[in-house]
């Protein structure tokens, strides 16, 4: 128990590590305690898998023919935007100096 107490950061890293499953703690001579590692639920990537179907080079050939057409209309939009944005300010300060000059 002395030993245990004076090195028990060692003996928790020991298990915390995988380097040993587990120890056993003796009170003369006999087993009296255990250090054992807490099971930590298992954290899974992926916990959706095969729920939407094969990933394969298929399927990403879709998903970036759709992503392609998604962007075109955003960026159609935009374009849009600017030009007749383009063309207020012409026509507003466009005139203005034609007047001046």
């Amino acid at each position: 128990m002395l030993e245990a107490k004076t090195n028990l950061s060692k003996l928790v890293d020991a298990v915390e590590s995988g380097r040993e499953t587990e120890i056993i703690l003796a009170r003369n001579g006999k087993p009296v305690a255990r250090i054992v590692p807490i099971e930590q639920p298992e954290r899974r990537l992926g916990i959706a898998e095969g729920e939407f179907g094969t990933l394969d080079e298929e399927w990403f050939r879709e998903w970036q023919a759709l992503d392609e057409v998604i962007w075109k209309d955003v960026l159609d939009a935009r374009w849009e935007r600017f030009e007749r944005h383009s063309r207020e300010l012409e026509e507003k300060y466009g005139r203005k100096r034609n007047k001046s000059a």
